[in-house]
């Protein structure tokens, strides 16, 4: 075969081949395209972490307003202890001798469209307790920032602390003793009981004393059983649903002087020239930090 023959040949099949990787490669962008190309659900989905809803908790918890209050987070892990005992958007949350939490549970039901009762003391409980009903209705009284506040009340033989069936979660904060202190602990918990939703949560933190050690039935350490509250809210009828660490501090050993006032915040101190006071060392109490707490969550059956 004559030489410029096999030269077009080969020609011919080096254009040839050209052709085909062009059009091979044209089909591999245009298949990466349509690979690329995404579907509405993924656009949706890069919405919504473009455009992502704030974390209404955490701006509450970090505003200034709160920056004397923020200072015993490191204690009581507001958040995780909130989200533990399921308090969301929209949900009606009571607490119970409301105090520190106010600050966030208010602001919090005003702007996720809930509602937030404060459970204060009756008028029945005497003079002390009407003024700090009064106070403390007088410091949540900006409907700006803390909405519409719903108060009831509760207290030895006060009667239902709110209408049967009308809440979705009750929560409260290191009180358990004082009712047991004040011979009322099994009417607390058919009262909160009574006010609950079907399904509805009962939030309890109390100061945790060890099962080793002896529960004092009306609680004088201020320290009390996980096991003798779960009892309290089981004759109550309610089901155990879950406990926490979030409050843990293994630091304390529940055994101190003055009982859990002997710890931060309250660092009771003895009387001078007392036998007490000889030996006290109120730093290596204050280095305990804030006593170690049950988080107890409870429901309610449907």
């Amino acid at each position: 075969m004559p030489s410029r023959v096999i030269e077009l040949e080969r020609l011919v099949k080096t254009i040839l081949s050209a052709a085909l990787l062009a059009s091979v490669g044209a089909l591999t962008v245009s298949a990466c395209a349509k690979k690329v190309d995404k579907t509405p659900e993924t656009k949706i989905e890069e919405t919504v972490r473009e455009v992502a809803p704030r974390d209404i908790l955490a701006d509450i918890l970090t505003h200034p307003r709160r920056a004397e209050e923020a200072k015993r987070d490191m204690f009581r892990h507001p958040k995780e202890t909130l989200e533990f005992f399921e308090v969301g958007p929209g949900k009606h949350v009571a607490e119970v001798w409301p105090g520190w939490y106010t600050n966030i549970l208010a602001p919090y039901a005003k702007e996720t469209g809930g509602t937030y009762t404060a459970i204060l003391y009756p008028e029945n409980m005497g003079d002390r307790a009407i003024a700090r009903v009064a106070a403390f209705k007088e410091k949540y009284a900006d409907t700006e920032i803390y909405g519409d506040i719903q108060y009831g009340a509760f207290g030895k033989d006060h009667g239902a602390i709110m209408a049967p069936e009308s809440v979705d979660v009750i929560i409260t904060f290191r009180n358990v003793h004082n009712w047991m202190g004040s011979g009322y602990v099994d009417q607390a918990f058919a009262e909160f009981y009574a006010a609950l939703k079907p399904g509805g949560i009962l939030g309890v933190v109390e100061h945790r004393l060890p099962e080793t050690m002896s529960q004092d039935p009306r609680g004088a350490t201020g320290y009390v059983q996980e096991s003798y509250i779960k009892d309290l809210a089981g004759k109550a009828g309610f089901e155990f649903v879950a406990s926490s660490e979030i409050n843990a501090n293994a630091k304390d050993t529940a055994d101190h002087p003055f009982g859990v006032w002997t710890l931060p915040p309250r660092s009771r101190l003895p009387d001078e020239g007392t036998a007490e006071a000889t030996d006290f060392n109120a730093e290596a109490y204050k280095n305990i930090g804030e006593s170690d707490r049950a988080t107890l969550k409870f429901r309610k059956p449907l």
